[in-house]
Order: C-alpha cells, then sequence, then structure tokens
C-alpha cells in the first residue's frame, strides 16, 4: 500500500531529508520519496498506518500536511 501525503513549507534538500527521516522512523513504513517540486511524499507501507500517525510525524518535523490519500 501507498499513501500520497501533500505537504506545505518544505523549500529545500534539506526539508526533504527531514521529512524522510521523519516517515521512515515510522513503524510500518519501508520506504519514502519526497518530492519537493510537488509538494508532496509517497510512503510505501508493509502495514496500514494511520493518516494520522503520518500528519503527526510530519507536522512533527515542522511542515504541514495539507491531505492525505492511498495511492
Amino acid at each position: 500500500m501507498k499513501k500520497r501525503i501533500s505537504i506545505e513549507g518544505m523549500s529545500c534538500g534539506h526539508c526533504v531529508k527531514h521529512v524522510e527521516g521523519a516517515l521512515g522512523e515510522l513503524p510500518g513504513v519501508i520506504k519514502v520519496d519526497v518530492n519537493l517540486e510537488g509538494k508532496y511524499a509517497i510512503a510505501e507501507l508493509e502495514r496500514d498506518v494511520s493518516d494520522s500517525a503520518l500528519k503527526d510525524a510530519v507536522e512533527e518535523a515542522g511542515y504541514e500536511v495539507v491531505a492525505i490519500k492511498e495511492e
């Protein structure tokens, strides 16, 4: 399963690494690809991870989650 997370506030490569790290630490997340220009991250999941857990991880990293949807 994959979830697309629309994110506001990313402006550089450091931001990308910060979001990748925050999402990658969550149990159940096996891969994270962040698209800086598109302002989103794709989280590949080995099991269901709640939208609220994904949102909290991104927001604790300092960014705003606009939407989350399954790919």
